[in-house]
């Protein structure tokens, strides 16, 4: 297993999708094992150290079903893709049937050739543990039925959308506390010691196949999330939490094995004491959407080593797509901000080419969008230069900006700075549709007493300053709406 860098850039692709409009363009089957080399080189070749092939383990057929019969589904299914037919609707990848890579897509073979040829060119495999819950006819309902939450006929007659029948038995349907149940999965009981041994296994053979997991929703499972959803019917709250007994078991057979959690909820930073390598800032994509700079700022103030272990992006399969959220500007301020934090990045693919339409997970296909030729040349450049030790290994601070009594637009800027060596780096983003001026103040004693250089990558311009001003009163910076100054020293 290749050793992970401390923060990774991790690219997530729909890998049905991706496989579909790769069939297209050579006109022939492509499934993971015979993908051409030229595109692994072009994977490779943006600098990622990581892909994510969302979804590939085998959908439920029952799930498909159930999905059809949900018209609020099937209306979103249209407006992704306005010619949709039903055979279009291959199964949502998180109502999983059995962990094993669905032979349309290669079956285990196609994903281990995937992987040596990723490794090859330095790239690791992330892929999918959906720890809440699995498909209505995953084997473990017929097989071990109290490995899951139960329910009698009256739940069923009562909330028919909460439960369902399964080989003559009645499950609670998987849930998120703060939505309807899905209809289409059977929610495990995370408090049973055999569901956990079973999800170890699970995990097990998860890890033998790739160099990490994305496990989804993974807060559900935590004691006290679980325990509140569903009270006496989980039975009595195990000492120990689920994940770190999870986790440290396949740790052992796997000790550089990546665990990434989906989690919300502020629940973050207790489910990376728990074990967990990071977990999702979805507070920064929130905050870089409805909120002002002063809270992206606020946000940023968090201890270091909790930052280290958050995942940033702006864009992912659960997220409206960023050119449809954001205007061009905009967009493009987003990119450079959760980029450049410490942390590990997850771009999306299509991200880079400019796609608006969000597409829901059951589908195979998608409609077709021109390509933003500058947007994709903007995140080829953009990932290039986080692709640097500098970024990787060096040293992060969040600078103090300031402004005037009679101008007090410095709060819509956030400035940090990157040391490594003798390199240095200052991003500053100006978070709003005005123009904003303030003075920046560097953190670095020894840039006083020298003149300086500062070469935009951006904007390809060059500046002088003096380090002493630059430490006070501060380096003055004009932005316009959505400007960003990208500084190398």
């Amino acid at each position: 297993m290749i050793s992970w860098p401390k923060r990774p850039v991790i690219y997530e692709i729909n890998t049905w999708v991706w496989l579909h409009e790769l069939s297209l363009r050579y006109q022939r089957p492509i499934d993971l094992g015979n993908v051409p080399s030229e595109i692994w080189d072009g994977l490779a070749s943006l600098k990622i150290d990581a892909v994510w092939f969302m979804g590939v383990w085998e959908r439920s057929p029952e799930g498909i079903r159930i999905s059809m019969q949900n018209q609020a589904l099937v209306a979103e299914f249209r407006r992704a893709l306005p010619d949709f037919s039903e055979k279009d609707n291959v199964g949502s990848p998180y109502c999983v049937r059995q962990y094993r890579v669905d032979d349309h897509l290669g079956g285990p073979h196609g994903l281990a050739t995937a992987r040596q040829k990723l490794a090859g060119r330095g790239v690791r495999l992330i892929l999918d543990f959906v720890p809440n819950h699995v498909a209505t006819d995953h084997r473990w309902a017929f097989e071990h039925p109290e490995y899951f939450i139960q329910g009698e006929a009256e739940d069923l007659q009562r909330d028919p959308v909460s439960f369902a029948e399964v080989g003559g038995r009645i499950f609670a349907c998987g849930k998120d506390p703060y939505f309807p149940a899905w209809q289409d999965v059977l929610q495990v009981n995370a408090f049973h010691p055999g569901l956990r041994r079973a999800a170890i296994e699970t995990l097990l053979g998860i890890a033998s196949q790739c160099d990490g997991v994305r496990c989804d929703m993974a807060m559900l499972l935590m004691n006290k999330v679980f325990a509140c959803t569903w009270g006496q019917r989980a039975g009595k709250q195990p000492v120990v939490d689920y994940w770190p007994g999870v986790i440290q078991e396949v740790r052992q057979a796997s000790p550089h094995f990546l665990f990434m959690a989906e989690a919300y909820w502020d629940l973050e930073w207790e489910l990376q004491q728990q074990g967990f390598d990071y977990c999702y800032d979805k507070k920064l994509y929130d905050r870089l959407e409805h909120e002002n700079g002063e809270n992206v700022r606020l946000h940023l103030c968090a201890d270091l080593s909790y930052q280290n272990r958050l995942v940033r992006f702006i864009e992912n399969h659960d997220e409206p797509r960023a050119a449809s959220t954001f205007s061009p500007l905009r967009a493009r301020t987003a990119a450079v901000t959760f980029a450049t934090l410490p942390g590990a990045k997850l771009f999306h693919e299509g991200q880079q080419e400019g796609r608006k339409v969000r597409l829901p997970v059951f589908l195979a296909r998608r409609p077709s969008e021109p390509v933003d030729s500058e947007l994709q040349s903007f995140y080829r450049n953009l990932l290039g230069m986080i692709h640097q030790p500098l970024f990787q290994e060096g040293e992060w601070r969040l600078c103090e900006r300031s402004g005037w009594p009679d101008n007090r637009s410095c709060g819509n800027l956030v400035a940090w700075c990157w040391r490594r060596d003798g390199e240095r780096c200052l991003i500053i983003v100006n978070l709003s549709d005005g123009s904003s001026q303030a003075r920046v103040q560097l953190p670095w004693s020894e840039v006083a007493g020298r003149k300086w250089r500062l070469f935009d990558e951006l904007t390809r311009e060059s500046y002088e300053r003096d380090g002493g001003g630059m430490r006070s009163p501060g380096l003055f910076v004009d932005l316009p709406p959505w400007g960003v100054h990208f500084f190398r020293f």
